[in-house]
């Protein structure tokens, strides 16, 4: 169980990213938060495993207090968080199995991590998780020979490397065309129903919301205005969510009006 208890983030230049946001996230859920840009996802995101530190308010995971973690406790917190990042975040100049395999940095030997030292068993390790999205094939290609869907998987692949209860996916298809938006939530929710990783996903599309979420929450100007089901998120409550804007996001082709 995830916990979300008043959290607010005021950057240093006044900026208010999250007012007093409250919500639980139960184990095997697939969330996803909704909003326009700037709306708070990525802080919200970015504060759950402390890439971000909140300014009040808590984040609680099967009782432990992330916003009040340091050293070897935080570290050992994030091994079990993965992050997967809109622009994909690799090492663009090394080969695809050494960008997966750094995904294991937080098992490695501080020594030997520096040294960029892995296991036999990590190598299989990594092999298995390229396989698993498909790309087993790319493993010694370097990264930026890959296309954006296979950069995401990937990045998805050195997810994988942490072992995660909890996958964190911020606007992960943002930069993707429609046919490959549905490859990617598609490992995504396979992940989640096979090997039972609680996934929280910030997305903009009302059609992708409703195929892939089991559960939605909405941010609009860093405050919660929607918590419910997919089935309950209907145009009227996305236009909440969305304001004027709504106008401009379409739904499967489709302009929300």
């Amino acid at each position: 169980m995830l916990r979300v208890e008043n959290l607010t983030k005021v950057f240093p230049d006044g900026t208010v990213a999250l007012k007093n946001v409250s919500f639980d996230v139960r184990d095997g859920e697939f969330l996803t938060v909704i909003g326009l840009s700037g709306s708070g996802k990525s802080t919200l995101l970015r504060c759950i495993n402390r890439l971000i530190d909140p300014t009040e308010g808590r984040v609680i995971w099967n009782d432990v207090d992330i916003t009040a973690a340091s050293g070897k406790e935080l570290r050992h917190i994030r091994r079990q968080i993965g992050m997967i990042f809109q622009q994909f975040n690799l090492v663009k100049r090394s080969s695809v199995m050494t960008n997966v395999l750094s995904g294991r940095l937080g098992y490695a030997h501080p020594w030997l991590s520096l040294l960029h030292q892995f296991s036999g068993q990590d190598h299989k390790r990594a092999l298995a998780a390229l396989e698993r999205v498909g790309i087993g094939d790319k493993a010694d290609n370097r990264a930026d020979q890959l296309s954006g869907g296979q950069q995401q998987r990937v990045a998805i692949a050195r997810a994988l490397m942490q072992e995660p209860s909890l996958m964190l996916a911020d606007e992960p298809v943002a930069s993707l065309d429609p046919v490959l938006a549905h490859s990617i939530l598609q490992y995504l929710e396979l992940l989640n129903r096979q090997d039972g990783i609680t996934v929280i996903c910030s997305l903009h599309f009302l059609d992708l919301v409703h195929r892939y979420a089991t559960r939605v929450i909405g941010l609009k100007a860093g405050e919660l205005v929607f918590d419910g089901i997919p089935g309950e998120l209907t145009r009227e409550r996305f236009k909440e969510v969305y304001g004027e804007e709504a106008e401009m996001v379409t739904v499967g082709g489709q302009a929300v009006n």
